[in-house]
Protein backbone atom coordinates (compact mmCIF):
# COMPACT_ATOMS: atom_id res chain seq x y z
CA UNK A 1 0.00 0.00 0.00
CA UNK A 2 1.64 3.21 -0.77
CA UNK A 3 1.27 5.61 1.88
CA UNK A 4 0.78 9.21 1.20
CA UNK A 5 2.82 12.15 1.87
CA UNK A 6 2.48 16.08 1.68
CA UNK A 7 5.10 18.26 0.70
CA UNK A 8 6.13 22.20 0.35
CA UNK A 9 7.00 21.55 -3.50
CA UNK A 10 4.04 21.38 -6.08
CA UNK A 11 2.64 18.09 -7.26
CA UNK A 12 3.81 18.96 -10.98
CA UNK A 13 7.25 19.23 -10.18
CA UNK A 14 10.15 17.02 -10.80
CA UNK A 15 10.85 13.53 -8.83
CA UNK A 16 12.73 15.19 -5.40
CA UNK A 17 14.22 13.02 -2.21
CA UNK A 18 11.05 13.86 -0.17
CA UNK A 19 8.70 13.21 -3.26
CA UNK A 20 9.51 9.29 -3.89
CA UNK A 21 6.55 9.10 -5.79
CA UNK A 22 5.87 12.23 -7.13
CA UNK A 23 3.19 12.47 -10.18
CA UNK A 24 4.31 12.83 -13.63
CA UNK A 25 5.51 16.34 -14.80
CA UNK A 26 2.60 18.18 -17.22
CA UNK A 27 5.76 19.92 -19.61
CA UNK A 28 7.54 16.10 -19.95
CA UNK A 29 4.02 14.78 -20.91
CA UNK A 30 3.44 17.71 -23.45
CA UNK A 31 6.89 17.22 -24.87
CA UNK A 32 6.47 13.45 -25.64
CA UNK A 33 3.33 14.44 -27.76
CA UNK A 34 4.92 16.55 -29.35
CA UNK A 35 7.63 14.38 -30.33
CA UNK A 36 5.02 11.80 -31.91
CA UNK A 37 3.41 14.82 -34.21
CA UNK A 38 4.38 14.76 -37.85
CA UNK A 39 6.07 17.95 -39.04
CA UNK A 40 4.17 20.66 -40.15
CA UNK A 41 4.35 23.17 -43.31
CA UNK A 42 5.51 26.11 -41.17
CA UNK A 43 7.76 24.19 -39.45
CA UNK A 44 9.78 22.85 -42.36
CA UNK A 45 9.56 26.02 -43.64
CA UNK A 46 11.54 27.71 -40.40
CA UNK A 47 13.83 25.29 -40.84
CA UNK A 48 14.28 25.60 -44.38
CA UNK A 49 14.48 29.74 -43.29
CA UNK A 50 17.14 29.54 -40.84
CA UNK A 51 19.40 27.59 -42.75
CA UNK A 52 19.92 29.78 -45.66
CA UNK A 53 20.72 32.84 -43.34
CA UNK A 54 23.21 30.97 -41.51
CA UNK A 55 24.78 30.07 -44.80
CA UNK A 56 24.63 33.62 -46.07
CA UNK A 57 26.38 35.26 -43.14
CA UNK A 58 28.90 32.82 -43.37
CA UNK A 59 29.45 33.48 -47.32
CA UNK A 60 29.55 37.05 -46.08
CA UNK A 61 31.95 36.90 -43.46
CA UNK A 62 34.72 34.83 -45.90
CA UNK A 63 34.22 37.56 -48.66
CA UNK A 64 34.67 40.37 -46.01
CA UNK A 65 38.12 39.27 -44.96
CA UNK A 66 39.26 38.41 -48.28
CA UNK A 67 41.76 40.68 -50.41
CA UNK A 68 39.46 42.41 -52.79
CA UNK A 69 40.49 44.28 -56.36
CA UNK A 70 37.66 45.87 -56.43
CA UNK A 71 37.76 49.44 -57.72
CA UNK A 72 36.49 52.14 -55.19
CA UNK A 73 36.10 55.60 -55.53
CA UNK A 74 36.93 57.83 -52.90
CA UNK A 75 35.01 60.82 -52.02
CA UNK A 76 35.93 62.79 -49.66
CA UNK A 77 33.83 64.05 -46.78
CA UNK A 78 33.28 68.34 -46.92
CA UNK A 79 34.29 68.27 -42.89
CA UNK A 80 37.47 66.66 -43.97
CA UNK A 81 38.73 69.03 -46.35
CA UNK A 82 37.24 72.03 -44.45
CA UNK A 83 39.69 74.36 -42.54
CA UNK A 84 40.04 73.50 -38.92
CA UNK A 85 38.11 76.48 -37.53
CA UNK A 86 34.82 75.17 -39.29
CA UNK A 87 35.32 72.06 -37.00
CA UNK A 88 33.03 71.38 -34.21
CA UNK A 89 35.36 72.51 -31.43
CA UNK A 90 35.14 71.42 -27.39
CA UNK A 91 33.22 74.42 -26.76
CA UNK A 92 31.17 74.68 -30.26
CA UNK A 93 29.89 70.90 -30.08
CA UNK A 94 27.28 71.88 -32.31
CA UNK A 95 29.29 73.61 -35.10
CA UNK A 96 28.36 74.03 -38.44
CA UNK A 97 29.72 74.65 -41.74
CA UNK A 98 28.68 78.39 -42.73
CA UNK A 99 25.93 78.68 -44.99
CA UNK A 100 27.45 78.95 -48.75
CA UNK A 101 30.56 77.32 -47.75
CA UNK A 102 32.08 74.54 -49.85
CA UNK A 103 34.40 72.09 -49.89
CA UNK A 104 37.44 72.49 -52.00
CA UNK A 105 37.11 70.92 -55.45
CA UNK A 106 39.89 68.01 -55.70
CA UNK A 107 42.80 68.33 -58.22
CA UNK A 108 41.51 65.08 -59.67
CA UNK A 109 39.52 62.08 -58.88
CA UNK A 110 41.39 58.74 -58.94
CA UNK A 111 39.02 55.32 -59.28
CA UNK A 112 42.53 53.01 -58.43
CA UNK A 113 42.06 51.76 -55.41
CA UNK A 114 43.17 53.65 -52.78
CA UNK A 115 46.90 53.80 -50.79
CA UNK A 116 46.17 52.34 -47.27
CA UNK A 117 45.54 54.81 -44.32
CA UNK A 118 48.40 55.27 -42.16
CA UNK A 119 48.03 53.03 -39.18
CA UNK A 120 48.02 56.50 -36.78
CA UNK A 121 47.28 59.46 -38.47
CA UNK A 122 47.31 62.70 -37.44
CA UNK A 123 45.17 64.73 -35.28
CA UNK A 124 44.47 68.22 -35.01
CA UNK A 125 44.73 69.36 -31.51
CA UNK A 126 42.59 72.09 -30.72
CA UNK A 127 44.33 74.52 -27.45
CA UNK A 128 42.01 76.31 -25.86
CA UNK A 129 42.69 79.63 -23.87
CA UNK A 130 43.77 79.26 -20.39
CA UNK A 131 40.99 80.99 -18.06
CA UNK A 132 42.19 84.03 -15.91
CA UNK A 133 42.15 82.97 -12.93
CA UNK A 134 39.58 84.14 -10.24
CA UNK A 135 41.44 87.03 -8.17
CA UNK A 136 40.72 88.20 -4.58
CA UNK A 137 42.55 91.13 -3.02
CA UNK A 138 41.54 90.62 1.11
CA UNK A 139 42.58 92.79 4.02
CA UNK A 140 43.31 90.88 7.55
CA UNK A 141 45.30 92.72 10.49
CA UNK A 142 45.05 90.45 13.53
CA UNK A 143 44.93 87.02 14.04
CA UNK A 144 41.72 87.61 14.71
CA UNK A 145 40.83 88.75 11.21
CA UNK A 146 42.70 85.81 10.05
CA UNK A 147 41.06 83.23 11.70
CA UNK A 148 37.99 84.64 9.74
CA UNK A 149 40.02 85.20 6.42
CA UNK A 150 40.90 81.39 6.85
CA UNK A 151 37.26 80.34 6.30
CA UNK A 152 36.50 82.73 4.22
CA UNK A 153 39.79 81.34 1.88
CA UNK A 154 39.07 77.90 2.28
CA UNK A 155 35.25 78.13 1.08
CA UNK A 156 36.76 79.85 -2.08
CA UNK A 157 39.13 77.01 -2.40
CA UNK A 158 36.65 74.50 -1.92
CA UNK A 159 34.10 75.41 -4.28
CA UNK A 160 36.17 76.97 -7.35
CA UNK A 161 36.35 75.42 -10.78
CA UNK A 162 39.32 77.22 -11.46
CA UNK A 163 42.91 78.26 -10.75
CA UNK A 164 42.80 81.15 -7.92
CA UNK A 165 44.94 83.84 -6.66
CA UNK A 166 44.91 85.34 -3.57
CA UNK A 167 46.15 89.35 -3.07
CA UNK A 168 46.65 89.32 0.90
CA UNK A 169 47.23 92.93 2.52
CA UNK A 170 48.06 92.14 6.21
CA UNK A 171 50.38 92.05 9.47
CA UNK A 172 52.39 89.55 10.97
CA UNK A 173 50.07 87.62 13.25
CA UNK A 174 47.76 87.50 10.43
CA UNK A 175 50.32 85.93 7.87
CA UNK A 176 51.16 83.31 10.58
CA UNK A 177 47.72 82.11 11.54
CA UNK A 178 47.31 82.05 7.76
CA UNK A 179 50.44 79.91 6.67
CA UNK A 180 49.98 77.49 9.37
CA UNK A 181 46.51 76.63 7.50
CA UNK A 182 48.05 77.11 3.81
CA UNK A 183 50.77 74.40 4.99
CA UNK A 184 48.17 71.62 5.25
CA UNK A 185 47.78 72.06 1.77
CA UNK A 186 49.76 69.88 -0.23
CA UNK A 187 47.29 68.67 -3.03
CA UNK A 188 44.96 72.05 -4.32
CA UNK A 189 42.74 70.33 -6.86
CA UNK A 190 43.32 74.14 -8.71
CA UNK A 191 46.90 76.24 -8.99
CA UNK A 192 46.25 78.58 -5.98
CA UNK A 193 48.72 81.91 -5.60
CA UNK A 194 48.95 83.67 -2.29
CA UNK A 195 50.57 86.74 -2.00
CA UNK A 196 51.23 88.43 1.25
CA UNK A 197 51.54 92.67 1.42
CA UNK A 198 52.87 93.47 4.35
CA UNK A 199 52.60 97.13 5.01
CA UNK A 200 53.93 98.57 8.35
CA UNK A 201 50.98 100.92 10.18
CA UNK A 202 52.94 104.33 10.30
CA UNK A 203 52.80 103.71 6.19
CA UNK A 204 49.56 103.59 6.11
CA UNK A 205 48.80 106.12 7.84
CA UNK A 206 51.32 108.08 5.96
CA UNK A 207 49.52 107.53 2.87
CA UNK A 208 46.47 108.82 4.30
CA UNK A 209 47.73 111.73 5.26
CA UNK A 210 48.82 112.22 2.03
CA UNK A 211 45.67 112.06 0.79
CA UNK A 212 44.63 115.44 2.46
CA UNK A 213 41.51 114.72 4.50
CA UNK A 214 40.01 111.78 5.08
CA UNK A 215 39.50 109.27 8.23
CA UNK A 216 37.92 107.45 9.97
CA UNK A 217 36.28 106.28 13.45
CA UNK A 218 35.00 103.00 12.69
CA UNK A 219 36.27 99.90 14.26
CA UNK A 220 37.95 98.45 11.44
CA UNK A 221 40.24 101.85 12.03
CA UNK A 222 43.15 102.54 9.16
CA UNK A 223 43.10 98.98 7.67
CA UNK A 224 39.85 99.44 7.01
CA UNK A 225 40.56 102.38 4.46
CA UNK A 226 42.99 100.30 3.20
CA UNK A 227 39.98 99.14 0.86
CA UNK A 228 40.25 102.49 -1.10
CA UNK A 229 44.03 102.15 -1.85
CA UNK A 230 43.61 98.84 -3.28
CA UNK A 231 44.61 99.54 -6.51
CA UNK A 232 47.55 101.32 -5.69
CA UNK A 233 48.93 99.15 -3.53
CA UNK A 234 48.73 96.11 -5.95
CA UNK A 235 50.96 95.84 -8.94
CA UNK A 236 49.51 96.78 -12.43
CA UNK A 237 49.59 93.35 -13.27
CA UNK A 238 47.12 92.45 -11.55
CA UNK A 239 43.75 94.52 -13.61
CA UNK A 240 40.53 93.24 -11.52
CA UNK A 241 40.11 91.62 -8.06
CA UNK A 242 37.05 90.64 -5.86
CA UNK A 243 37.11 92.52 -2.38
CA UNK A 244 35.13 90.54 0.52
CA UNK A 245 35.24 91.06 3.83
CA UNK A 246 36.92 88.81 6.02
CA UNK A 247 33.13 87.98 8.06
CA UNK A 248 31.64 85.72 4.83
CA UNK A 249 31.83 82.76 3.25
CA UNK A 250 30.97 81.24 -0.20
CA UNK A 251 28.62 78.91 -0.17
CA UNK A 252 28.83 78.18 -4.22
CA UNK A 253 31.79 78.39 -7.03
CA UNK A 254 33.35 82.09 -7.11
CA UNK A 255 33.79 81.60 -10.44
CA UNK A 256 30.15 82.69 -10.84
CA UNK A 257 30.86 85.69 -9.55
CA UNK A 258 34.13 86.58 -11.39
CA UNK A 259 32.32 85.99 -14.34
CA UNK A 260 30.14 88.96 -13.55
CA UNK A 261 33.54 91.00 -14.86
CA UNK A 262 32.50 90.42 -18.43
CA UNK A 263 29.36 91.46 -18.23
CA UNK A 264 30.25 94.59 -16.87
CA UNK A 265 29.87 97.62 -19.52
CA UNK A 266 32.92 99.18 -20.75
CA UNK A 267 33.12 102.23 -18.14
CA UNK A 268 32.48 100.39 -14.84
CA UNK A 269 35.35 100.77 -12.11
CA UNK A 270 33.25 99.21 -9.33
CA UNK A 271 30.40 96.80 -8.97
CA UNK A 272 28.54 96.42 -5.06
CA UNK A 273 25.35 95.15 -4.22
CA UNK A 274 22.84 98.86 -3.79
CA UNK A 275 20.09 99.17 -1.89
CA UNK A 276 18.15 102.46 -2.90
CA UNK A 277 15.21 101.37 -0.58
CA UNK A 278 17.56 101.73 2.74
CA UNK A 279 18.09 105.59 4.22
CA UNK A 280 19.92 107.18 6.76
CA UNK A 281 21.09 111.09 6.96
CA UNK A 282 23.43 110.59 9.44
CA UNK A 283 24.95 108.66 7.64
CA UNK A 284 24.50 110.37 4.36
CA UNK A 285 22.66 107.23 3.48
CA UNK A 286 25.74 105.22 3.37
CA UNK A 287 23.71 102.45 3.78
CA UNK A 288 22.54 102.31 0.36
CA UNK A 289 25.39 100.07 -0.76
CA UNK A 290 27.99 97.58 0.81
CA UNK A 291 31.52 97.86 0.28
CA UNK A 292 31.60 94.26 2.30
CA UNK A 293 31.86 92.85 -1.43
CA UNK A 294 32.82 95.08 -4.89
CA UNK A 295 34.27 94.25 -8.01
CA UNK A 296 37.22 96.08 -8.60
CA UNK A 297 38.51 97.01 -12.17
CA UNK A 298 41.84 97.80 -10.72
CA UNK A 299 43.05 99.03 -14.23
CA UNK A 300 40.15 101.56 -14.22
CA UNK A 301 40.60 102.91 -10.84
CA UNK A 302 44.22 103.63 -11.78
CA UNK A 303 43.40 104.99 -15.11
CA UNK A 304 41.00 107.26 -12.90
CA UNK A 305 43.38 108.19 -10.65
CA UNK A 306 40.45 107.16 -7.32
CA UNK A 307 42.53 108.74 -4.41
CA UNK A 308 44.59 112.10 -4.18
CA UNK A 309 48.10 112.42 -3.11
CA UNK A 310 50.26 115.17 -1.83
CA UNK A 311 53.03 113.66 -4.03
CA UNK A 312 50.41 114.36 -7.34
CA UNK A 313 49.41 118.10 -6.09
CA UNK A 314 53.35 118.96 -5.81
CA UNK A 315 53.62 118.04 -9.23
CA UNK A 316 52.75 120.54 -11.73
CA UNK A 317 52.33 118.27 -15.16
CA UNK A 318 50.17 115.55 -12.70
CA UNK A 319 47.99 118.40 -11.13
CA UNK A 320 46.67 118.99 -14.44
CA UNK A 321 44.71 116.05 -14.18
CA UNK A 322 42.84 115.93 -10.43
CA UNK A 323 41.67 112.85 -8.68
CA UNK A 324 38.26 111.17 -8.97
CA UNK A 325 37.69 110.91 -5.26
CA UNK A 326 38.23 114.56 -3.87
CA UNK A 327 35.33 116.38 -5.70
CA UNK A 328 32.97 113.21 -4.71
CA UNK A 329 33.68 113.97 -0.86
CA UNK A 330 33.55 117.46 -1.02
CA UNK A 331 29.83 116.98 -2.72
CA UNK A 332 28.68 115.10 0.11
CA UNK A 333 30.65 116.02 2.76
CA UNK A 334 31.58 119.18 1.97
CA UNK A 335 34.98 120.96 2.57
CA UNK A 336 37.37 119.67 4.62
CA UNK A 337 37.36 121.69 7.98
CA UNK A 338 40.91 122.12 10.52
CA UNK A 339 41.47 118.83 12.47
CA UNK A 340 44.66 119.82 14.56
CA UNK A 341 48.00 119.21 13.99
CA UNK A 342 47.79 121.01 10.60
CA UNK A 343 45.35 118.00 8.97
CA UNK A 344 42.12 118.87 7.56
CA UNK A 345 39.04 116.29 7.57
CA UNK A 346 35.72 115.27 5.88
CA UNK A 347 33.20 115.84 8.54
CA UNK A 348 30.08 113.35 9.14
CA UNK A 349 31.83 110.53 7.50
CA UNK A 350 30.25 106.82 8.79
CA UNK A 351 30.90 103.45 8.16
CA UNK A 352 34.43 103.72 7.40
CA UNK A 353 35.60 103.36 3.91
CA UNK A 354 31.79 102.77 3.35
CA UNK A 355 31.15 106.24 3.67
CA UNK A 356 33.75 107.43 1.23
CA UNK A 357 32.63 104.35 -1.63
CA UNK A 358 29.07 105.64 -1.64
CA UNK A 359 30.19 109.70 -1.99
CA UNK A 360 32.40 107.95 -4.90
CA UNK A 361 29.47 106.16 -6.68
CA UNK A 362 26.99 108.87 -6.11
CA UNK A 363 28.79 111.27 -7.84
CA UNK A 364 29.75 109.12 -10.60
CA UNK A 365 27.46 106.70 -11.12
CA UNK A 366 28.60 106.22 -14.24
CA UNK A 367 31.47 104.32 -12.70
CA UNK A 368 29.25 102.12 -11.14
CA UNK A 369 27.25 98.73 -11.13
CA UNK A 370 24.50 97.20 -8.81
CA UNK A 371 26.02 93.23 -7.73
CA UNK A 372 23.11 90.77 -6.96
CA UNK A 373 21.68 90.53 -3.50
CA UNK A 374 22.84 86.36 -4.18
CA UNK A 375 26.04 88.04 -3.80
CA UNK A 376 25.19 89.49 -0.27
CA UNK A 377 23.14 88.03 1.73
CA UNK A 378 23.92 89.53 5.28
CA UNK A 379 23.18 89.55 8.97
CA UNK A 380 23.35 93.22 9.39
CA UNK A 381 20.97 95.30 8.55
CA UNK A 382 19.45 93.10 5.74
CA UNK A 383 18.65 89.85 8.16
CA UNK A 384 19.85 88.31 5.55
CA UNK A 385 16.64 88.93 3.39
CA UNK A 386 14.79 86.09 5.47
CA UNK A 387 16.81 83.48 3.71
CA UNK A 388 17.91 80.40 5.62
CA UNK A 389 18.63 76.22 5.32
CA UNK A 390 15.47 74.89 5.30
CA UNK A 391 12.69 73.08 3.40
CA UNK A 392 14.49 71.62 0.47
CA UNK A 393 11.54 71.57 -1.65
CA UNK A 394 10.87 75.19 -1.41
CA UNK A 395 9.83 76.49 -4.11
CA UNK A 396 10.42 79.51 -6.24
CA UNK A 397 7.18 81.32 -4.79
CA UNK A 398 7.41 80.83 -1.27
CA UNK A 399 11.20 81.80 -1.33
CA UNK A 400 9.85 85.55 -3.07
CA UNK A 401 6.95 85.06 -0.49
CA UNK A 402 8.72 84.87 3.09
CA UNK A 403 12.05 87.32 1.82
CA UNK A 404 12.82 90.85 2.91
CA UNK A 405 14.35 94.27 2.24
CA UNK A 406 14.16 93.15 -1.80
CA UNK A 407 11.23 95.75 -2.54
CA UNK A 408 12.14 98.75 -4.97
CA UNK A 409 15.59 97.53 -5.73
CA UNK A 410 16.95 96.62 -8.37
CA UNK A 411 15.91 92.68 -7.52
CA UNK A 412 12.92 93.32 -6.44
CA UNK A 413 10.22 90.81 -7.79
CA UNK A 414 12.73 87.75 -7.86
CA UNK A 415 14.11 85.37 -5.21
CA UNK A 416 17.31 85.80 -3.66
CA UNK A 417 19.64 82.71 -3.95
CA UNK A 418 22.23 82.84 -1.24
CA UNK A 419 25.37 82.27 -2.63
CA UNK A 420 27.71 83.98 -0.58
CA UNK A 421 26.82 84.87 3.16
CA UNK A 422 27.91 87.51 5.45
CA UNK A 423 27.54 87.36 9.09
CA UNK A 424 28.34 91.53 10.31
CA UNK A 425 27.27 93.02 13.02
CA UNK A 426 27.51 90.46 15.16
CA UNK A 427 29.06 92.81 18.12
CA UNK A 428 30.69 91.76 20.89
CA UNK A 429 33.22 89.01 19.71
CA UNK A 430 36.45 89.10 17.49
CA UNK A 431 35.51 86.01 15.18
CA UNK A 432 31.73 85.82 14.11
CA UNK A 433 31.36 82.19 14.73
CA UNK A 434 32.39 82.95 18.60
CA UNK A 435 29.04 84.82 18.69
CA UNK A 436 27.14 84.00 21.73
CA UNK A 437 23.85 83.81 20.19
CA UNK A 438 24.43 80.64 17.60
CA UNK A 439 23.56 79.14 20.94
CA UNK A 440 20.60 80.31 21.66
CA UNK A 441 18.00 77.93 20.40
CA UNK A 442 15.41 80.96 19.72
CA UNK A 443 17.77 83.38 17.93
CA UNK A 444 16.49 83.35 14.56
CA UNK A 445 19.98 83.40 12.75
CA UNK A 446 21.19 80.94 14.41
CA UNK A 447 17.97 78.28 13.37
CA UNK A 448 18.62 79.33 9.86
CA UNK A 449 22.44 79.38 9.39
CA UNK A 450 24.17 77.59 12.37
CA UNK A 451 24.42 74.24 10.46
CA UNK A 452 26.23 76.22 7.72
CA UNK A 453 28.60 77.89 10.07
CA UNK A 454 29.57 75.03 11.54
CA UNK A 455 29.98 72.87 8.56
CA UNK A 456 32.40 76.01 6.97
CA UNK A 457 34.53 76.28 9.75
CA UNK A 458 34.95 72.69 10.99
CA UNK A 459 35.51 71.51 7.47
CA UNK A 460 39.34 70.84 8.13
CA UNK A 461 41.82 72.46 5.46
CA UNK A 462 43.47 68.62 4.89
CA UNK A 463 40.26 67.34 3.10
CA UNK A 464 40.80 70.43 0.53
CA UNK A 465 43.75 67.98 -1.22
CA UNK A 466 43.68 66.10 -3.53
CA UNK A 467 45.93 63.48 -3.91
CA UNK A 468 46.06 62.81 -7.82
CA UNK A 469 45.87 66.39 -8.60
CA UNK A 470 49.04 67.86 -10.13
CA UNK A 471 48.20 71.30 -9.18
CA UNK A 472 50.40 73.86 -7.20
CA UNK A 473 50.39 76.26 -4.22
CA UNK A 474 52.47 78.90 -4.27
CA UNK A 475 52.79 81.62 -1.17
CA UNK A 476 54.79 84.95 -1.55
CA UNK A 477 55.64 88.01 0.74
CA UNK A 478 55.88 91.43 -0.28
CA UNK A 479 57.72 93.34 2.53
CA UNK A 480 59.06 96.26 0.76
CA UNK A 481 55.26 97.44 -0.56
CA UNK A 482 55.24 101.14 -1.67
CA UNK A 483 51.70 102.54 -2.71
CA UNK A 484 51.03 103.85 -6.21
CA UNK A 485 51.99 107.89 -5.51
CA UNK A 486 54.88 107.09 -3.63
CA UNK A 487 56.22 105.25 -6.94
CA UNK A 488 54.95 108.01 -8.78
CA UNK A 489 57.41 110.37 -6.69
CA UNK A 490 60.32 107.82 -7.28
CA UNK A 491 60.01 107.83 -10.92
CA UNK A 492 59.62 112.12 -11.35
CA UNK A 493 61.90 113.02 -8.55
CA UNK A 494 63.91 110.29 -7.73
CA UNK A 495 63.38 110.55 -3.57
CA UNK A 496 59.79 110.88 -1.36
CA UNK A 497 61.79 113.72 1.07
CA UNK A 498 61.73 116.28 -0.51
CA UNK A 499 58.03 116.31 -1.23
CA UNK A 500 55.63 117.96 1.59
CA UNK A 501 53.32 115.16 3.00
Amino acid sequence: MASSSSSYFPPYQDASPILPDSPPSPWRSRANVLRRRPLQFRQIAFIVATLTISFSLLAFYHFRESPSDTLQIDIPSPLDSDPVSYRPSFDNTHGRIPHGHHAPAQSSTSLAAPDPAPSNPPSTSISLPTPDPVTFSLIMFSEGSAAEGAVLIKSIILYSSRSLEFHIICDQSAQDYLERRLNLLTHPKHNVLVRFYRIPHDNMVARIHREGAINTDHSAGVPGLMKLFIHEILPPTVKRAIFVDTDAFFISDPVELWDRFDATKPGTAIVMPYHPDQSEPDWHNANRICSCIMLLNLERLRALRLMDSSFYRSDSQAARVPALAPPAFEAMFGKPVEAGDGRMRYEGVKLGDQGYWWAIVDHRPDIFEHLSFDWEVSSCLMDMYMKGLGDDDADDAHERFVQVHTDNTPDAGRAILPKMVHFNCLDGVDRYFDWPGWSDPNDGLAHRWLPAVRYHVGYKWLWLNQPASNATLTVQTLYDVKFADEIFALEHTGTTADIAT
